[in-house]
């Protein structure tokens, strides 16, 4: 690791200060457990000058529910959605994306805000300097995205422009279901923006100055069930080759509402819509389930080594709608 500039940061305005004084040269630090393996790989052009330290904010950890909306700090830990009363029993997918991500002891650190606003894993992006890195591509401003015509068996299906790494977060995914959204502060002051219009193909919608401060979702129905199912290589620790968060309403023998998240396919989550529309007012059963999971895949567009991906989406959809059935 090469020096840097280590720096408390004891409000929400005085990280955007910072940060806005540094232009560009500085980085935030929360858990830290995505931000250290950058340092360490050495993998950006330009190395940051500064860590602002947001710990020491105090007031950004809290999870709680008043007039109809969810609200959780950045600073919230994963270990806390995990082990949350409110969440196991309202927000069920969101609880469990958080126990799903690494390991405990990275739980146990890793926050909300770190979750959603890490860095993409394409092996391309972060090879390291010590290697022979770090190799130029898109998304570090000149070049093409190597996994194109490369080794892109865990890039996106959809929606890719310039750069195919899919993002990584797995709450994420369940806050896209959720309808959830994300608060920002920054110099010209606080603004909110769904999940699903964060990210884009390279990198997300923070704008210089500004922090993730953290999330808000609308209450869930009593009715609904929520689901959330992940595919990996090694189920303890991966990142998502394929996820799924659905929250579906059932009244009356009949789907009256569907909101359905794919993850590891794009850039950030995507919403089936079409899959949506197609489950309200039907039964839930193999049928509509079969149908929905061809309609959450239609737009898939593989490349050269990523094909198998879709047949894993179609399945952890069709089994998350399926899985809704159960009270």
């Amino acid at each position: 690791m090469r020096p840097f500039t280590h720096v408390n940061a004891r409000s929400v305005e005085e990280a955007c200060k910072l940060l806005a004084e540094y232009d560009g040269r500085a980085v935030l630090n929360a858990g830290g457990t995505d931000l250290l393996g950058t340092l360490k790989g050495d993998y950006l052009i330009e190395y940051p000058e500064a860590l602002i330290n947001i710990k020491t904010i105090a007031g950004l950890d809290r999870i709680a529910e008043s007039k109809g909306t969810l609200r959780i700090g950045a600073l919230a830990k994963l270990s806390t959605l995990v082990s949350s009363a409110l969440l196991n029993e309202r927000y069920a997918a969101l609880a469990e994306a958080a126990r799903t991500v690494a390991t405990p002891q990275i739980r146990n650190v890793a926050t909300l805000g770190g979750n959603l606003c890490q860095d993409v894993r394409c092996w391309y992006y972060r090879y390291p300097r010590h290697i022979g890195g770090p190799i130029l591509c898109a998304r570090k401003g000149k070049g093409p995205c190597l996994a194109v015509k490369g080794d892109n068996r865990y890039h996106a299906l959809m929606g890719a422009k310039k750069c195919f790494a899919v993002c990584p977060s797995d709450t994420a995914v369940a806050l896209a279901a959720l309808d959830g959204q994300i608060t920002i502060a920054g110099p010209e002051g606080e603004r909110k923006i769904p999940v699903t219009d964060f990210y884009h193909p390279l990198g997300n919608s923070l704008k210089r100055g500004e922090i993730v401060t953290g999330v808000e979702v609308p209450s869930v129905e009593r009715e609904s069930r929520e689901t959330f199912h992940k595919f990996t290589l090694r189920k303890p620790v991966d990142f998502a080759i394929v996820s799924v968060a659905t929250v579906i309403t059932i009244k009356g023998g009949l789907c009256t509402d569907a909101r359905i998240a794919l993850g590891a396919v794009a850039a950030g989550p995507v919403r089936a819509k079409k899959a949506e529309e197609l489950l309200v007012g039907r039964p839930i059963d193999e049928t509509s389930a079969a149908d929905a999971s061809e309609a959450a895949l239609a737009g898939a567009k593989p490349l050269s080594m990523n094909a198998y991906k879709i047949e894993i989406a179609k399945t952890l959809v069709k089994r998350a709608i399926l899985q809704s059935r159960q009270p």
